[in-house]
């Protein structure tokens, strides 16, 4: 980005988490409530910094120290059979595993043993700095799980809250939209500027979706100072053309679905909570968060909160609200937890159309895995609905010393609370909905197996609109939602209805 502005540099992850952190008190904080809801809403999402930045850095350590200890094994081999030939190991992730595949032929005692390199690496004795950032982003994840669980709770809790006076920002609505004007364009103006990484080497893959989600690449927008293990990422030069036009595909959907939710979160507050105020101050939030900053070139973080903040959006159309919802389950696999609640939000009227929505998208997005092809179908299929047992070579903190055998017992009280809200409240309106589909978003988290805790953005902009909301208790589907037969007119709409 310093083509576009003279001398500018991307701030460090450690100093914007400062610098958001005080922009957000300053802006949202009630100092004349001090003990107030609001003031711990914002505290907790200020508390969800220091594990992200625990884990990246944990990350970033790791996987240094292993192509360091891949790149001494490699020329030991090298020194030991000068015949062999020669191992790449670049510092792209894909070379690296490529080389971890490779055959190591070693001479002892006259008698030739071949082994891989990833089980030169796996026998080899781990150092003290390897385990220290292990530890670290072990206890990232855990502060991540703590802060979630807090989050989690606050949400379940949300229904009970009735009373919910009106603590605007402590900034004008112009103020508001500048500063959030401002913060997108440097945002992405980092995705344009940023070259691509392959996406493992951003952290844990996707694991159960879309299969196409996982062919694009992460654009990082770190400081290159702070790259993966310390290595300049490839240029575009560097990439082929393919790998070039998928990283463009990547670089316009992130800035899409950025795009998506600001507009998004704007016309809630405007057309649903009547005020514009309080959705230019969730947007301005957002965009201050930590998280926002750190990943925004993450597709398969923010395309699924874009399509679950629409469906909330379009909620008095039940297709439309089915086509996003079913897309998201589609594309991430966990928002089909989220099914229970939305059809019991509309079961006294839309459920029936709310479902034609989900199975449409559900349907179409099967079509074009056909394009593929018959073989690789089945297998994009049952990885798109997460048809493999919950234990199978899991990621994130499930592979840093916990038992992913834990996760069964998480996974049944999950599921459970998603058939849960199917009943309770039992009368749901419009805040109830956003919070519920918050709370479950956030639950996911705690099971997800390739980076539990992380994929913040799932929930985030739901969580915002559930701090800014007002009372929403006449937003319920058989007031809002009109009839589908037409010779049943509904009645004129009342001003709070029209609102």
């Amino acid at each position: 980005m310093s083509e576009f502005l003279v001398y500018y540099r991307r701030p460090d992850p450690t100093t914007w988490v400062y610098m958001s952190s005080f922009l957000t008190i300053g802006l949202f904080f009630v100092f004349r409530r001090f003990w107030s809801i609001r003031n711990l809403d914002i505290a907790l999402l200020i508390l969800l910094a220091p594990g992200l930045l625990m884990v990246n850095e944990g990350y970033r350590r790791q996987t240094r120290l292993d192509r360091e200890h891949v790149q001494a094994i490699v020329e030991q081999h090298a020194s030991s059979r000068p015949d062999a030939p020669a191992i790449e190991t670049g510092a792209a992730a894909g070379q690296l595993a490529a080389a971890s595949t490779q055959t190591l032929v070693w001479e002892n005692d006259g008698n030739d043993s071949g082994t891989t390199l990833a089980e030169a690496i796996e026998e080899a004795p781990r150092t003290e700095a390897y385990d220290s950032a292990v530890a670290l982003r072990r206890g990232g994840f855990i502060w991540l799980f703590v802060i979630e669980m807090a989050l989690l709770i606050r949400m379940l809790l949300d229904p009970l809250m009735v009373r919910r006076p009106l603590l605007d920002p402590n900034l004008t609505t112009g103020g508001l939209n500048f500063l959030g004007i401002s913060l997108f364009i440097f945002m992405m103006a980092n995705v344009v500027a940023s070259t691509p990484e392959i996406q493992r080497e951003q952290g844990p893959e996707l694991g159960p979706g879309y299969a196409l989600m996982n062919m694009l690449p992460t654009i990082p927008v770190r400081p290159v100072s702070e790259a993966l293990a310390g290595a300049e990422p490839p240029t575009l030069d560097e990439l082929s053309p393919a790998q070039q036009r998928v990283a463009a595909i990547a670089k316009i959907i992130a800035i899409i679905s950025q795009t998506a939710i600001l507009i998004g979160i704007l016309l809630i507050g405007n057309r649903h909570f009547g005020n514009l105020r309080s959705g230019a101050g969730c947007a301005t939030l957002y965009l201050l968060m930590p998280y926002t900053a750190q990943m925004t070139g993450r597709v398969d973080h923010f395309v699924p909160a874009a399509l679950l903040l629409w469906a909330i959006l379009l909620y008095r159309k039940p297709f439309f609200s089915g086509l996003f919802v079913g897309a998201a389950v589609g594309l991430v696999y966990y928002p089909m937890f989220l099914l229970p609640l939305w059809f019991s939000f509309y079961w006294q009227r839309g459920a029936r159309r709310f479902g034609i929505g989900v199975l449409s998208m559900l349907c179409l997005l099967m079509a074009l895995l056909v394009l593929g092809g018959t073989d690789p179908f089945f297998e994009h299929l049952r990885q798109m609905f997460g048809l493999f047992f919950p234990t199978q070579d899991p990621r994130g903190i499930w592979e840093l010393g916990w038992n992913p055998v834990w996760r069964l017992p998480v996974i049944v009280a999950y599921v459970i609370l998603s058939f849960f809200f199917a009943i309770w409240p039992a009368q749901k309106n419009l805040g109830i909905l956003i919070s519920c589909s918050a709370g479950l978003m956030i639950a996911a988290q705690f099971w997800h197996g390739y980076g539990g805790g992380m994929y913040m953005g799932w929930f985030l902009p739901l969580l915002l609109l559930t701090i800014f909301r007002p009372n929403l208790q006449d937003r319920i589907a058989l007031k809002v939602v009109k009839p589908y037969s037409r010779s049943q007119a509904p009645s004129p709409p009342t001003k709070m209805e029209a609102a």
